[in-house]
């Protein structure tokens, strides 16, 4: 299977990322945070609209619950972490940002409906129209935050590419099991992730959302039993 959309996408990311950082010293620190919470604002909305997809509140629970407990177990954020300042000082990077710009990238182009979607739609032998509309998108997302977190949003097309690909061969071996409750489970579940990423980014609180990434794994496993 030749992964077209996520490949663009990915492409979308990295050419997005450059012209943010063209941009990145020349902006005043003031315009980047303004910017930088206006984006934030727009990851609680999105995650609110996502979280309301599904009504399965007892299944939901118990994969945030359950995936929570697995990625504590498994420490996914440090490990991500250092997997990113791996990345940093390979590039030797002074970038005190790399990693925040990295995850947040991540989590936001990622964790969306169109991601989800548009991957299984791949998957399932489908034109990718979805993750085309989702690589203009973040493209211009990834302007944005490269011009306020730095290099590391360009880092995050590699974990990108690898998530969708997986999305994507995902959906084309289980194919048959796939239908709209399922999505709209996964769906709702993201969202949740978001508005936790919305909240970090506004630094209101500090949530461990990768910790909480394997409940997308748990949502798809109750949904098909």
């Amino acid at each position: 299977m030749i992964l077209t959309g996520t490949l663009v996408n990915a492409a979308a990311v990295i050419g997005g990322s450059l012209i943010g950082l063209a941009f990145h010293a020349k902006i005043p620190t003031r315009f980047t945070k303004t910017i930088f919470q206006g984006i934030a604002l727009f990851t609680i909305l999105l995650g609110v609209n996502m979280g309301l997809k599904s009504n399965a509140f007892l299944l939901i629970v118990f994969s945030l619950i359950i995936g929570g407990f697995l990625g504590e177990l498994l420490q996914l954020e440090t490990k991500i972490e250092k997997v990113s300042e791996f990345f940093k000082h390979r590039i030797k990077s002074k970038n005190a940002k790399f990693t925040e710009g990295l995850t947040t990238s991540f989590l936001l182009f990622c964790m969306g409906s169109m991601t989800i979607l548009g991957s299984f739609e791949e998957g399932l032998g489908k034109a990718p129209n979805l993750l085309m509309a989702k690589s203009t998108m973040d493209g211009f997302s990834s302007i944005a935050l490269a011009a306020s977190l730095g290099i590391g949003v360009l880092f995050s097309a590699i974990p990108l590419l690898i998530y969708q690909s997986m999305l994507t061969l995902f959906a084309d071996f289980l194919s048959n099991y796939l239908n709209q409750l399922v999505i709209d489970n996964l769906t709702s579940v993201g969202g949740i992730l978001l508005i936790g990423l919305g909240i970090n980014l506004l630094e209101i609180k500090k949530i461990k959302i990768l910790n909480l990434l394997p409940a997308l794994l748990f949502i798809i496993l109750f949904s098909l039993l």
